[in-house]
């Protein structure tokens, strides 16, 4: 039986691929404040801000491509049963052929009904006011919004429970409630933290590894690592 592999990944796989990661130094989100485009309160402010905001970066998916980063844990399946859990709201792992990828805070790649959150539709055009769900009620990004819930994670908490290995890369896991889910490892699992400037996460109960490098270069060699094991 396949060992699990339980991967936790963030913005920075996804900077390798040239996207910009969701805060840039300045504070800002593409010279947005982030809570005039990822909030609810900017939703009620302006809807066309916030849907021109997420038409841009959805236009920008179809401009980048998988890095060796996506593509080495694509290839891993072979040998563990990977789960990917991300912080990530892009299609990149599923193009670099990930089978189990589960979105904590959305895709830009769906929509969804402002007045009900199942009605979920895949959408790879642009968002405009006026495009309405069966009943009438407006259409939104289905990204999860600052002081929104994330229905995602009572499904990424048993994986990382079960996960034999688990793998932090392109995030410092700051941000409640996804920084909860490293404490949910098991006692006996390996823990990899892949970054080229990692940041101290405290409190752990499992000993961790930690790879200073790139996310391509920190795979590559996880990859040699692990294939040892």
């Amino acid at each position: 039986m396949k060992k699990k592999l339980v991967i936790l990944s963030g913005a920075g796989i996804s900077a390798e691929s040239g996207i910009k990661t969701f805060r840039d130094a300045d504070g800002l989100w593409e010279g947005h404040d982030v809570m005039e485009v990822a909030s609810p309160e900017g939703w009620q402010k302006n809807q066309e801000l916030v849907l021109d905001f997420y038409n841009k970066r959805r236009q920008q998916l179809k401009e980048v491509k998988p890095n060796r980063a996506h593509e080495i844990l694509a290839e891993m399946q072979e040998d563990f049963d990977v789960h990917i859990v991300t912080q990530n709201v892009d299609d990149l792992h599923e193009r670099a052929g990930s089978k189990k990828v589960l979105h904590l805070h959305g895709e830009l790649l769906k929509v969804r009904s402002i007045k009900n959150h199942h009605y979920i539709l895949d959408w790879s055009e642009d968002v405009n006011l006026g495009d309405l769900d069966d009943n009438g009620n407006q259409l939104r990004p289905h990204i999860v919004w600052f002081g929104e819930e994330v229905p995602a994670l009572e499904e990424a908490i048993p994986l990382v429970m079960q996960a034999d290995y688990l793998v932090v890369i392109g995030t410092s896991l700051q941000v409640y409630p996804a920084a909860g889910l490293i404490d949910f490892a098991k006692p006996e699992a390996a823990l990899f933290y892949i970054d080229l400037k990692p940041a101290t996460i405290s409190n752990l109960k499992n000993p961790l590894e930690i790879i200073v490098a790139t996310a391509s270069e920190g795979m590559r060699i996880l990859k040699e690592k692990l294939s040892k094991k």
